[in-house]
């Protein structure tokens, strides 16, 4: 059951950090002209919801998942991705956003709510 209840969190907040980021989204690290700086919606609690989302859909399928390979192979992947990624693109949005986004990483967690 808590497998499940992972999945399903996860997939809203996907669901629903995209929706938040609209068009300033992008598969790639980059800023693009009319970028703007989202700190509304979930953004207003963490600064990577989608990453928490992959987090809990990782935890999700290790527990619902009846294999010792692949279930905690989801956990292995989140764990590279945030790793390489995270941290290049809190750089990206320093050097774009300047000192709002130092605010906005002064009131907000990076990855859990009142957390980290």
């Amino acid at each position: 059951m808590a497998g499940i209840l992972c999945l399903v969190v996860g997939l809203w907040l996907f669901y629903r950090s995209h929706a938040d980021l609209g068009t300033n989204w992008s598969i790639t690290l980059e800023v693009r002209e009319g970028h703007q700086l989202v700190t509304q919606g979930i953004y207003r609690r963490v600064r990577h919801p989608m990453y928490l989302a992959l987090l809990l859909y990782s935890v999700g399928q290790a527990l619902v998942l009846p294999n010792w390979v692949a279930g905690p192979s989801y956990l292995v992947a989140f764990g590279l991705l945030f790793a390489l990624r995270v941290g290049r693109e809190e750089q990206l949005m320093l050097e774009e956003f300047g000192q709002d986004y130092e605010a906005y990483m002064a009131r907000t967690n990076r990855l859990v709510p009142g957390i980290w």
